[in-house]
């Protein structure tokens, strides 16, 4: 199932970013087809350890047998508690590779994708009670305007809740089918891919309390690894970009860097790549994914 289930992207610039000790202990913690952690595990010698997590229980199928690998089936927005259950408290890395996977945008029945018809679900973890359907056919007027605008980035954010909530009161809003009947008038000529993607984001990242997770798996990244342990990170899209960058540089999602008293920068982590990694030529030719694909790496600081 792994050779199909998606093709890992900025696999050598990940790898290298990582800086792989031999007897290091790594986390994975988007494991998805395991294309990342296979690798790393080729640079780890007999004593070094990897752990990957993965929330969905498509990705437990691709689980890889060796013995110094554990796959927790969790969200890595609980790192540290997982990690500290299995005896670990620092690490000499963390690779996190953001958004969806290739299965799960092939996948049908998943709802991810704006290819097929299939019911509005969108979930990563499959236990979840909160799926697409019940954010399209629930949520107030006002939070589906900051859902679309804020996830979204969709400039007629507030026409689009509006839409959404007069259609509801007639039929339940509950296929992909349905949903791009729904909002076909306020679809841009020309560009209907695009804001189809973006409605379908929106949703996606609300369901999955995406940001939130990113924001709880950032901070918990500071305590997690040992100095000089690399934090590598690639997203698909500018808010988690955003977010992802503002913690590597300030340790903090949004404000300035906090001084001492004597006017030093009190931080914890060294950016390694002043500008984003994006794939090269012949990686955005052969796995369109990469496309959207930014990479960044940082270090955390010594003591």
């Amino acid at each position: 199932m792994s050779n199909v289930y998606h093709v890992p992207v900025m696999l050598k610039e990940c790898i290298d970013a990582l800086s792989i000790k031999p007897d290091g202990v790594y986390v994975d913690v988007t494991f998805g087809g395991g294309g990342h952690s296979r690798e790393i595990l080729k640079h780890l010698g007999p004593k070094g350890r990897l752990f990957a997590f993965d929330q969905d229980p498509d990705a437990l199928e691709n689980t890889i047998a060796d013995e110094r690998f554990t796959l927790i089936h969790q969200n890595f927005r609980f790192l540290k508690n997982n990690l500290r259950l299995n005896g670990v408290k620092e690490v000499d890395g963390i690779l996190a590779d953001l958004g969806v996977s290739s299965h799960q945008f092939d996948a049908a029945d998943r709802g991810f994708s704006i290819r097929f018809d299939a019911d509005l679900d969108m979930r990563m973890d499959q236990v979840s009670d909160l799926d697409a359907k019940k954010v399209l056919n629930t949520y107030a007027e006002e939070d589906l305007h900051r859902i679309f605008g804020m996830y979204g980035e969709i400039m007629n954010a507030k026409s689009l809740a509006k839409t959404v909530v007069t259609a509801r009161l007639s039929a339940p809003i509950e296929t992909v089918a349905g949903l791009k009947e729904v909002i076909r008038k306020l679809v841009p000529k020309g560009k209907e891919h695009k804001y189809h993607a973006q409605v379908f984001q929106a949703l996606r990242i609300e369901v999955n309390k995406e940001l939130e997770a990113l924001q709880e798996f950032l901070l918990q990244t500071v305590s997690t690894l040992k100095p000089s342990g690399k934090l590598v990170v690639m997203s698909y899209h500018s808010l988690e970009d955003r977010l992802v960058k503002n913690f590597m540089a300030k340790g903090k999602f949004k404000g300035e860097v906090e001084k001492d008293f004597f006017g030093n920068e009190i931080k914890p982590f060294q950016v390694i790549t002043r500008k984003a990694i994006t794939a090269s030529e012949e990686e955005l030719s052969t796995n369109n994914r990469s496309r959207s694909a930014k990479l960044r790496v940082a270090e955390k600081m010594g003591l």
